[in-house]
């Protein structure tokens, strides 16, 4: 009986210094994933995705009009302490191009009508 206990204990043993090894090897499996914007960074409440300030290439929901001047006014300050805290800022994302179709199109008849 005492030998079995020993063996179990010994295969525990080696499986838990496998496991070990495994994320040594493969840090990220233990990485949190990263955190999202939930929280206002001036006023800290809830944020209103309609309420943003696009700087320094980031795009920081706040929430209410009020905070936007205060993130424009020290935007580092703002980045630095979300960053500080594990938040993964969105990107400001590209401003999409007029197509050329509809870029100052003429209006059928307008020509005619201003003869």
């Amino acid at each position: 009986m005492k030998r079995r206990t020993a063996t179990v204990l010994l295969m525990a043993a080696i499986a838990g210094v496998g496991l070990s090894a495994a994320q040594a090897e493969h840090p990220t499996a233990s990485k949190k994933a990263p955190k999202k914007q939930t929280v206002c960074p001036v006023m800290g409440g809830k944020i209103n995705k309609a309420q943003y300030a696009d700087v320094k290439g980031k795009r920081i929901y706040v929430c209410c009009p009020g905070c936007i001047g205060k993130i424009k006014a020290d935007p580092g300050k703002y980045i630095k302490k979300m960053e500080a805290e594990g938040i993964v800022l969105n990107k400001t994302p590209k401003k999409a191009a007029a197509s050329k179709e509809h870029d100052h199109a003429p209006i059928k008849g307008y020509a005619e009508h201003e003869k």
